[in-house]
């Protein structure tokens, strides 16, 4: 019997170099590097993934570096940012560590919230929300815990037809809980990564390409649930891949009528189904059916040199500690 997803089990974007985005999301968000391993539709590019130390659901953000990508364009039908939450009090703490890093940062108030708007790297717009929520934040996080990430809160999405993806969302079982402007709100019934926003407004037409968000996926309990998604998507006519096993998850695509694609993912197996918990991020791991081939899948893949991090003091200065990605 489907059940409403509690939540967002992760969010993807493309981004540049790999480099650059593993040093900005692990120095200067102070999220951890829960594993390094490739692109299951292409095995020579990275897929990055941060969260907090457990890489827990709902904290997961993950990266697949295109260095030689055209850079993408915000437009229609397209997320158009990734939300993080940190708590109540951390965002003049977070203004100032990311002026330190020279990025750009802005102010912004919506509903009954305040949020700071920005770029990474590759240009993926991003937003840090003033919203404390029930999740451990990584212990070895170069940021303070009174101000670390406590994992994801949202996404907005600027669809073609914002009924048709409110629609989805509905069956999903996110209620619509608020309205301000050309913004509404829906919320999943967890108790973190909850939220997406629709945005009904004109826009050009969006460029998939570095700075893109590539999909949100939403958390289901196991794989019979995620069979009868993918009945009910089909029954509806709304276009759904075939289930695929993503090593950690397995996952339905769904391109719903507003353009947006969207992943359903499954709760197990988890992160920890190949490495220890302690040893996170620190080696390359491959799928089981990729492993005959590492040899080759290591020649081609480009060096990355993982941050090695400590705690900061309240400024915000780089700390020289021990800890590790």
């Amino acid at each position: 019997m489907l059940t409403d997803t509690p939540g967002i089990h992760h969010v993807t974007s493309m981004v540049g170099d790999a480099q650059a985005n593993l040093e900005f999301y692990v120095e200067a968000l102070g999220l951890r590097l829960v594993k390094r391993t490739v692109n299951h539709q292409d095995v020579l590019r990275y897929h990055l993934y941060y969260g907090n130390g457990a890489g827990d659901l709902g904290t997961v953000y993950t990266c697949f570096p295109y260095p030689n990508e055209p850079p993408g364009r915000r437009g229609r039908p397209q997320i158009t940012a990734t939300a993080f939450a940190v708590p109540e009090d951390a965002l003049d703490y977070w203004a100032d560590r990311l002026a330190t890093r020279g990025v750009d940062a802005e102010r912004v108030d919506r509903f009954d919230e305040s949020a700071l708007r920005f770029e990474d790297p590759a240009g993926t717009r991003l937003e840090l929300v003033a919203d404390d929520q029930p999740v451990e934040p990584w212990a070895g996080s170069p940021v303070p815990e009174r101000a670390a990430i406590r994992g994801v809160h949202g996404v907005t999405m600027l669809p073609t037809n914002p009924f048709a993806t409110a629609s989805v969302l509905d069956t999903l079982g996110l209620e619509l809980v608020g309205e301000a402007g050309d913004r509404v709100r829906y919320r999943a019934g967890g108790d973190h990564a909850t939220v997406v926003d629709l945005l009904d407004r004109d826009a050009g037409f969006a460029r998939e390409g570095v700075g893109s968000v590539h999909h949100v996926a939403f958390r289901v309990a196991d794989a019979d649930e995620l069979r009868e998604w993918h009945d009910l998507f089909r029954e509806r006519d709304i276009e759904v891949s075939r289930i695929r096993d993503r090593h950690y998850y397995q996952a339905i695509y769904v391109r719903e009528p507003g353009g947006i694609l969207i992943e359903l993912s499954t709760e197990s197996p988890g992160f920890g189904v190949d490495e220890d918990e302690s040893a996170f991020g620190q080696s390359l791991v491959l799928p089981p059916w990729a492993e005959e081939d590492r040899g080759m899948i290591e020649d081609q893949l480009p060096p990355l040199d993982v941050p090695r991090v400590g705690r900061d003091g309240d400024g915000g200065g780089d700390s020289n500690g021990d800890g590790d990605a």
